[in-house]
């Protein structure tokens, strides 16, 4: 996959995109990035990027043409490969799971990091998508962007060490993940669950798929509305909202 970020302060990719999973990535040419200043393509002699708004207004906002002029120069060094042209923005749709999956599977994505007031309207001309971490406001698409690149790159084949580590992460199966255990089996009283260590594959995935019925339903109880629940999920889920009324008595 290749990545291209249209950004004004490129110096902040440089630690999230040399280390861990995205750094291994770009080393085994599994992923290519490029961070572009678009300041560069600005044709005003002091190199400006934003302007006041037209009806006035607070604060400023960024010109279409130095982001126009970098997306035409990308499309030029790529022939006919077919970019996604992300923009960042709070207006967007919010970023979740399926969406990084279907990113997941583009050639190549450029993303678009805003800053001050916002976009000259005709921005949103250029984009294929604008997409939003949530709803909350930060200022820029940098930290956005870093963290819709790590969720997307981490799919790709061959990233991940054990390509099981991404189907089963929570929100990839529609459930929440199951509690999780390591050594040693007891640690100052607290015990791992009996079943975790009995060897029974059968009754370890089952004790699992309850689990994470469990965690969902008590913590994102939303998206159990989102997913369709087998007749062993509902009786499960039946079992888990008797035992969870038990313990609040």
């Amino acid at each position: 996959m290749k990545i291209d970020v249209l950004t004004l302060f490129p110096r902040m990719f440089e630690g999230p995109l040399t280390e861990s999973i995205l750094g291994k990535a770009v080393e085994k040419e599994l992923l290519e990035v490029n961070v572009t200043n678009f300041r560069d393509y600005s044709t005003n002699k002091h190199q400006q990027v934003d302007d006041y708004p037209y009806g006035g207004g607070a604060g400023m906002l960024l010109k279409v043409q130095p982001i126009d002029d970098a997306l035409i120069d990308i499309q030029a060094k790529n022939p006919g490969v077919k970019q996604r042209v992300i923009l960042l923005d709070p207006a967007g749709k919010q970023f979740d799971q399926p969406m990084a999956e279907e990113f997941s599977q583009e050639e190549h994505l450029v993303f678009i990091c805003g800053h001050y007031e916002g976009y000259d309207e005709r921005i949103r001309n250029l984009v294929t998508d604008e997409v939003s971490l949530g709803d909350y406001v930060l200022t820029g698409g940098e930290l956005g962007a870093m963290v819709m690149i790590d969720a997307i790159v981490r799919l790709l084949p061959e990233v991940l060490g054990n390509e099981e580590s991404a189907i089963g992460d929570s929100h990839s199966t529609g459930l929440l993940e199951h509690p999780q255990y390591t050594r040693p089996a007891d640690y100052n009283g607290q015990e791992v669950p009996f079943v975790l260590t009995n060897g029974n594959h059968k009754l370890i995935e089952a004790w699992q798929l309850k689990e994470s019925l469990r965690r969902t339903y008590l913590r994102r109880p939303d998206m159990l509305e989102k997913i369709e629940l087998t007749k062993e999920m509902q009786k499960m889920l039946t079992e888990i909202e008797s035992e969870e009324v038990k313990c609040k008595e």
